[in-house]
């Protein structure tokens, strides 16, 4: 049963640091000389990350980041130096201020980023670039991935528009978006399998903004919707991290 909880800040920025210190130490548990693999989106989660995870004094050392293996669950097919790249928004956001937290240098995690050299290139490029993001996945399922919700019920690259339905039936585990309806067009992603896959699958979504798609994910239970399959197909381990203003609307479903 999916789970939501629902909180203000700065709580929601701590409930969340919580969840992600929680699935870490289960993966540890399971391996404690393991990697534990994460998948992250970009947007505002990178600001969550950085406030949970580096910035909270309570929370940051308990993060275990030279095991941890960070990948994203979708990136924009740019320079990694590009304001549009997620991996640059991270490193930003993130790793650079962790590298010298505390005055002293930090060993960071592991981060899987595109083949930088592919991103200019034609069709046949593009492929290869897809194909060496999807060899670099882990071979077991990930122990947690982050994921947004945009205000059309998109998540990763996986959008609701007909044009873009094929993206919900396709069986590998990452996608090459020719005509992202959000630019930069050119993007990959992860695709439902990896997804339903996975051990941990958080949903962080805030702002009045959200309001009326989240309507659609747990009132109407819109299937159309990627974040509402997701519900559907993963449910059992499926938690969401919610702000009041982007649940307001929604009467089916009251947060823990």
């Amino acid at each position: 049963m999916v789970k939501v909880y629902s909180y203000k800040r700065p709580e929601f920025v701590r409930r969340v640091g919580q969840h992600i210190l929680q699935a870490q130490d289960v993966a540890f548990e399971r391996d404690p000389q393991g990697s534990f693999t994460v998948g992250i989106s970009g947007g505002s989660l990178i600001k969550t990350l950085y406030e949970a995870l580096v910035a909270d004094k309570e929370l940051a050392p308990r993060v275990k980041w030279p095991q941890w293996h960070i990948y994203f669950v979708d990136e924009r097919i740019v320079p990694l130096d590009d304001p549009d790249s997620n991996y640059g928004a991270f490193k930003k956001g993130v790793l650079d201020p962790l590298s010298h937290n505390g005055d002293h240098l930090n060993l960071g995690p592991t981060v899987y980023a595109i083949n930088e050299s592919l991103v200019h290139g034609g069709p046949e490029e593009k492929e290869k670039l897809v194909q060496e993001y999807s060899d670099l996945l882990p071979g077991k399922p990930f122990d947690l991935l982050l994921l947004g919700c945009g205000p059309d019920g998109h998540t990763c690259s996986l959008f609701p528009d007909a044009p873009h339905e094929y993206l919900l039936g396709l069986k590998e585990p990452v996608a090459y978006v020719h005509d992202s309806p959000k630019p930069p067009s050119d993007r990959i992603t992860f695709t439902l399998p990896v997804i339903q896959r996975a051990r941990d699958v958080a949903f962080v979504a805030e702002g009045s903004a959200k309001q009326d798609v989240m309507h659609e994910i747990f009132d109407k239970k819109d299937l159309s919707l990627p974040t509402a399959r997701i519900n559907s197909i993963a449910g059992d381990y499926v938690s969401w991290f919610v702000d009041p203003a982007a649940f307001e609307k929604v009467t089916s479903v009251v947060p823990e």
